[in-house]
């Protein structure tokens, strides 16, 4: 028997982590693929209070490192069902808690057209430092309009010949200092009002098909439109808004007694890296206070 079991290993989950090993409660972690979430793959982070510079696998590890220091138990099982009574079974084992956060945070928002998982590692990718480095001297595109986009383009131009830079709309809504950056650079390329219609290639990605009439003969495509909530664990026992986020009446509980949610997973305005990490923070506090009552 657990005090808490935190599922998913991401900032927040592993904030809440060290806030509950702290307090001197018996914690799991579980996770299905590798600590850090999403932010493992940030080049470089520069917008965290009191850190001016530092990588996004620098400061997952970090958490990481953090958490077994105090002892934290991170265990690599995938988990498949969560129960009302707060069991937690996985592909290997069944464990009980008596609190649960849901950590699980969110996953890349794909494009939805034709032939866009065939292409996945072959020409297409979601994460801009993981595999730039396979497009050294070639053309890429970048595909959407956030910080995150701005950031793979400005990371890309430092390695590849040109990149395309392609949103739907004709402003872009991510860091303004990502764009003055991008628009100094002579082999960066914006295509504004334009959405990719067809994939084109054979075994691999050849090239993109823009708004039905023009083609882009690219060599790599990435894509970063969007997060979707990673809430399959829980949407049959957890209330949900429109878009799929856990709702939360106060930021921290959910409709079950003693189940609480974090991070991006939860629905609220602002999905930062500072917020995970305060998620985190609240989520275990409070299941700390509410454990010792």
């Amino acid at each position: 028997m657990y005090d808490i079991i935190i599922i998913g290993a991401g900032p927040a989950g592993l904030t809440a982590a060290i806030y509950a090993l702290r307090a001197n409660k018996k914690v799991l972690v579980l996770e299905s693929k590798s600590y850090g979430g999403q932010i493992i793959n940030a080049n470089l982070i520069e917008n965290y209070p009191g850190l001016i510079k530092i990588s996004g696998y620098d400061f997952a590890t970090n958490l990481y490192n953090q958490v077994a220091s105090l002892g934290g138990n991170i265990i690599y099982e995938e988990v498949i069902k969560i129960d009302k009574d707060k069991k937690v079974i996985t592909n290997k084992n069944e464990y009980q808690s008596n609190a649960i956060i849901i950590a699980t945070g969110s996953g890349n928002r794909k494009l939805n057209i034709d032939n866009e998982d065939k292409y996945l590692s072959k020409g297409i990718s979601y994460c801009a430092t993981c595999d730039g480095n396979f497009y050294k001297n070639k053309v890429v595109a970048v595909v959407g309009g956030g910080s995150v986009a701005l950031e793979d383009a400005l990371y890309l131009a430092d390695i590849a010949k040109l990149v395309y830079v392609i949103h739907r709309r004709d402003s872009f809504r991510g860091d303004a200092t990502y764009l003055e950056e991008l628009k100094k650079k002579d082999n960066v390329k914006f295509i504004m009002n334009s959405n990719i219609t067809k994939l084109i290639g054979d075994d691999l990605l050849k090239g993109i098909e823009i708004n039905n009439e023009e083609i882009l003969d690219i060599d790599g495509l990435f894509i970063a439109i969007g997060r979707i909530p990673q809430n399959e664990l829980v949407s049959d026992i957890l209330d949900l808004d429109e878009e799929g986020y856990i709702k939360s009446l106060d930021g921290v509980h959910t409709n079950i007694k003693g189940i609480y949610v974090a991070g991006d997973v939860r629905s609220k305005d602002i999905r930062q890296l500072t917020t995970a990490v305060a998620d985190g923070t609240v989520a275990a506090t409070t299941a700390i206070r509410e454990l010792n009552l």
